[in-house]
């Protein structure tokens, strides 16, 4: 059950036996049923939340519209880290797309992680970075590429979000209406 969640780690952390089972010690697993909402806005975010299986999207309630931010897909984290880290009630929405198996790991337990074991420190500070990277890098696909180069760079660095996710979300993440989307799509078809 947590073999994923340890070989992920591992790409940042290397842990020994004993350490791995304070860690584990320390997760909790969830499941959800396709379209179930895992935090909603007002809620505060009180987990690093692992995607053991199948797929969670994050969006934003605006003027009564879902704005898609992001996809996480198996072996991928997330939270939010505002929430996660002050306390305060978040402005998202964590909702599942398929099916999915979530491993949890509560603000509590990951602050006891840093200081029993130093080395989760070096992990907390590379999900930073890599948080950081995320959001630098959607802000500037949003303001600096025209949306059908958003959907190519989507296509070629992320095909798999066009094989899992319903288009109408695909065209929120990309800041379009899905009739664009359509469009697009054919016009890039039509060019090939």
């Amino acid at each position: 059950m947590y073999d994923q969640i340890l070989k992920r780690l591992s790409q940042f952390i290397l842990l020994d036996k004993s350490e791995e089972e304070i860690f584990v010690s320390k997760l909790m697993v969830k499941r959800y049923e396709k379209k179930e909402l895992v935090l909603q806005e007002g809620e505060v975010c009180r987990y690093a939340y692992f995607v053991n299986s199948g797929c969670i999207r994050y969006y934003y309630n605006v003027n009564g519209q879902e704005n898609t931010a992001q996809f996480f897909f198996e072996n991928g984290w997330y939270t939010d880290y505002d929430s996660f880290l002050t306390g305060r009630p978040t402005k998202q929405n964590i909702e599942t797309l398929e099916k999915s198996e979530l491993i949890l790991l509560s603000a509590k337990d990951l602050q006891q992680l840093y200081n029993q074991l130093p080395k989760f420190e070096r992990f907390g500070r590379l999900m930073a970075e890599n948080a950081f990277l995320g959001i630098r890098q959607r802000n500037e696909m949003l303001e600096n590429q025209t949306a059908e180069e958003r959907y190519l760079t989507l296509m070629n660095e992320r095909p798999k979000v066009f094989e899992r996710i319903p288009q109408h979300y695909v065209a929120s993440y990309l800041g379009i209406k899905p009739p664009s989307l359509s469009r697009i799509r054919k016009r890039i078809l039509d060019n090939k």
